[in-house]
C-alpha cells in the first residue's frame, strides 16, 4: 500500500486555514470592542469634568479658596487621566486632529481659568457662570469629537461582522462540498459496492479516480472482491450438491440422537416423556404436543406429558377412554394419522378446538403389537406431513417405545429380584418355625410322662399348651408363606388387592370391602410389592389385635396413590406404642415405606377402631391436574 496522505494533507490544511481565519476574526473583534470600551469610559470621563467645572463655579461662591483648589485638583487629576488613558478600565482617548486640537483648547482654557481664580480676587457671580458656560461647551466639542471616532470604529466592527458573516457562509458552502468530494462520495460509492456483494454480485468493482487513500481503499477492495468471486466459483457448485442432501440428514440425525441419548439417560418414565415431548414438538414444529400412555388392555389413555397445551385442555383430558375422540386411537386401527379440526366436525371434547388449533397429527406408540401410548401434535394451522418428516416422527416415536419397554422390563427385573429375595426370607423363616416345632416336642414328652405317672392336672396342662402352640405355629407359617411370596402380574393393583383380602377373609371370617375411587398412572411393579406387604401387614395386626368383625380399605389413585386399611375394633392408644415396637408392625410397615418414599400414619383409640394410612409420593405436575368427578366404584369381597 502506499505511504502518502495527500487527503489526510487537504484536510488538514483546510481546517488549519479556518482556525487561522476565524482567530484573526476573533481578535480583530476583541480588539476593536477594546477601542471602543476605552472611548466610552473617556465620553464618561469628560462628562465629569463638566460636572466638576459646574461644582467649582458653585463652591467658588460659598466656601473657602482651599476647598476650591482642591476641586481644582480633582480637575487636573481627571485632565491628566485623558490626556494618559488608563489600560486596566480601559480608558484612554481615541485621538485625532480634532480631538487632540479641542483637547488643548480645554487644558489652555483651564489653565487661564485656574490662574485667576487662585489670585483671590473676588468672584463675580454672572462672570464665572459665563465663564463655565464657555469651558462646558468647549468640553462638549471635545466629547462630541470622541463620539465621531468611535461611531468610526462601530462603523468598522459592523462591516467586519458583514465581512465575517460572508465568510463563514463560504468556508460552511466550501467544507461541505470538499467533503461531499473527497470523502463522502467515495464512501458511499464504497457501501453501494458492498452492499452489491452482500447481494451476491461478485462482479462488483470501484473505479480509482484519485491517489489518495480512498483510491487505495478502493483497490483493495478491488482486489478482495476479485479473490471472493474467484473462491465463489470453486466452491458454489460443491457446497450446493452437499448441502441438500447433509440438511434433510443431519436433521434427522440430530433429532435421533437427542432421542437416543435421553432413552439411554430417563430412569424414570415421567423425565422421560417430558424430555421427548419437547423434542418432538421442536421437531416438528407444532404449537404443542402431548404423550399419553395406554393400559396393556388400551381401555383408556392417561396423559404422560405435554408440552404448550393450555391448563384447561391438560386438566381435561388427563383420561381419555380408547376411541371417545380424535386422540386415544384403538390398537386395531392405530397408525399415523394427520386430522383437520374443523368447526363441524362433532368432537366428545372439544379442547382442542376451543384453543384455536386446526391439526391434529396422531403417531401410535407401539412395541411388538402391544399399544404402550399414543403422541399428539397440535397445530393452529393446516399442516401436512412430508415422506421425511413422516419417517423422522415415527421413528422417533419407536425410540419411545423401546425406552418405555425397557423401563417396564426393568421394573419386572427389579421385581424378580425382590420375589427372589422373599422367597428365599420365607425359607429360612420357616426354617426358624423349627424352635416352635421343638418346643411342641417337650411339651410331647411331658405329656407322655403326665399319662405314664396318671398326673391328670400336668396332663391336661400340657395339652392345653400342645393345642395353642400348633395352633399359633401353624397360623404364623401360613401367614409368613403368603407374606413374603406375594407378586403382582398386572399392570392394576386391584386384582393383587382382591386376592389379598379374599385370603384374609376366608382365614379370619372378617367381612372385608375394597374401594377404588380416581384414575392414574399404574404404579411400578416392585413399589406394588411394597404396597402390599405393607396392607398384609396391617391386616395382620387386625386379626392378631383388634378383635374387628368388619375392615375396609379405600384406595384412592388420583391427585396421589393413598391406600386406607380401617376396621371397627377395639383400638388401641397410638402414643402408648414405642416407634421401635412391633408390637402392631408399625416398625415393619415404615420401614418398608422408607423404601419408597412413601409416609404411613395411623390413627386409633380405645374403643373407636384402628385406620392404618399409606400415602405414596406426589407424582409430577405433568400427571396430577387436578381431580375430575368420577365415579367410585365399591367391590365387596365378601
Amino acid at each position: 500500500m502506499r505511504t502518502k496522505s495527500p487527503l489526510t494533507f487537504k484536510l488538514l490544511a483546510m481546517g488549519g486555514g479556518f482556525l487561522l481565519v476565524a482567530l484573526a476574526s476573533i481578535g480583530l473583534t476583541l480588539w476593536v470592542a477594546w477601542k471602543l470600551e476605552g472611548g466610552a469610559a473617556a465620553v464618561n470621563e469628560a462628562g465629569r469634568l463638566r460636572m466638576n467645572m459646574l461644582r467649582m463655579v458653585l463652591v467658588q461662591q460659598t466656601e473657602s479658596p482651599e476647598a476650591v483648589q482642591r476641586h481644582a485638583r480633582e480637575f487636573d487629576a481627571s485632565l491628566e487621566l485623558l490626556r494618559t488613558g488608563d489600560p486596566s478600565r480601559p480608558l484612554f482617548v481615541p485621538w485625532g486632529a480634532d480631538t487632540r486640537a479641542r483637547f488643548e483648547e480645554i487644558r489652555s482654557s483651564w489653565a487661564a481659568l485656574h490662574k485667576e481664580w487662585a489670585i483671590g480676587l473676588a468672584p463675580d457671580r454672572a462672570r464665572s457662570l459665563a465663564q463655565a458656560d464657555r469651558f462646558v461647551q468647549k468640553v462638549d466639542g471635545f466629547v462630541e469629537a470622541i463620539e465621531i471616532q468611535i461611531a468610526g470604529w462601530t462603523a468598522v466592527l459592523h462591516v467586519f461582522q458583514l465581512v465575517m458573516m460572508a465568510v463563514a457562509i463560504a468556508a460552511a458552502v466550501t467544507f461541505m462540498a470538499v467533503s461531499y468530494l473527497l470523502v463522502l462520495n467515495p464512501v458511499s460509492q464504497l457501501q453501494q459496492a458492498l452492499a452489491r456483494l452482500r447481494q451476491g454480485d461478485w462482479g462488483a468493482r470501484l473505479p480509482i479516480e484519485s491517489d489518495d487513500e480512498f483510491g487505495q481503499l478502493s483497490a483493495g477492495f478491488n482486489l478482495m472482491a476479485h479473490a471472493l468471486q474467484a473462491s465463489h466459483d470453486d466452491l458454489e457448485q460443491k457446497v450446493r450438491e452437499k448441502t441438500a442432501s447433509i440438511a434433510v440428514q443431519n436433521q434427522r440425525l440430530a433429532a435421533l440422537y437427542e432421542v437416543s441419548a435421553l432413552t439411554s439417560t430417563a430412569t424414570e418414565l415421567d423425565a422421560l416423556a417430558q424430555g421427548f415431548v419437547r423434542q418432538i414438538r421442536r421437531v416438528a414444529g407444532a404449537d404443542a404436543a402431548a404423550v399419553r400412555w395406554s393400559d396393556e388392555a388400551n381401555e383408556r389413555y392417561v396423559l404422560l406429558a405435554g408440552d404448550g397445551m393450555p391448563r384447561a385442555m391438560t386438566e381435561q383430558e388427563h383420561c381419555l377412554h380408547t376411541g371417545a375422540c380424535m386422540c386415544g386411537q384403538p390398537q386395531s386401527q392405530a397408525h399415523t394419522r394427520v386430522i383437520p379440526i374443523v368447526a363441524s366436525t362433532a368432537l366428545a371434547f372439544p379442547h382442542c378446538r376451543d384453543a384455536g388449533y386446526q391439526t391434529l397429527v396422531a403417531i401410535p406408540v407401539q412395541m411388538q403389537q402391544r399399544m404402550l401410548g399414543e403422541v399428539n401434535l397440535f397445530f393452529r394451522s393446516s399442516a401436512e406431513l412430508t415422506d421425511e418428516v413422516r419417517e423422522l416422527l415415527e421413528a422417533m416415536t419407536r425410540h419411545l417405545a423401546s425406552a418405555m419397554e425397557g423401563l417396564r422390563a426393568t421394573a419386572l427385573e427389579r421385581e424378580a429380584a425382590v420375589a427372589q429375595e422373599r422367597s428365599l426370607l420365607a425359607r429360612e423363616l420357616h426354617d426358624s418355625i423349627a424352635q416352635s416345632l421343638a418346643f411342641l416336642k417337650i411339651q410331647t414328652q411331658l405329656l407322655r410322662d403326665a399319662v405314664a405317672k396318671g398326673d391328670i392336672v400336668a396332663r391336661d396342662r400340657s395339652m392345653g399348651e400342645l393345642d395353642v402352640g400348633v395352633r399359633e405355629c401353624y397360623a404364623d407359617v401360613r401367614e409368613l408363606l403368603v407374606h413374603f411370596r406375594t407378586r403382582t402380574s398386572e399392570e392394576d393393583i386391584e386384582a393383587a388387592l382382591r386376592t389379598t383380602l379374599s385370603k384374609f377373609e376366608h382365614q379370619t371370617g372378617i367381612a372385608t370391602t375394597l374401594t377404588m375411587a380416581g384414575h392414574g398412572l399404574p404404579l411400578p411393579p416392585d413399589v406394588q410389592i411394597q404396597v402390599l406387604h405393607m396392607v398384609q401387614e396391617a391386616l395382620s395386626n387386625v386379626r392378631k389385635h383388634s378383635g374387628a368383625t368388619r375392615v375396609e380399605l379405600r384406595v384412592h389413585r388420583h391427585p396421589r396413590w393413598r391406600f386406607e386399611v380401617q376396621d371397627n375394633g377395639t383400638g388401641f392408644e397410638v402414643r402408648a406404642v414405642p416407634p421401635d415396637s412391633m408390637h402392631v408392625g408399625l416398625g415393619i410397615m415404615r420401614e418398608r415405606a422408607q423404601r419408597i418414599g412413601a409416609a404411613v400414619q395411623v390413627d386409633s383409640s380405645a374403643g373407636a377402631g384402628t385406620c392404618v394410612r399409606i400415602e405414596l409420593p406426589t407424582l409430577s405436575a405433568t400427571q396430577q391436574p387436578r381431580e375430575l368427578p368420577l365415579p367410585v366404584a365399591v367391590h365387596s369381597v365378601h
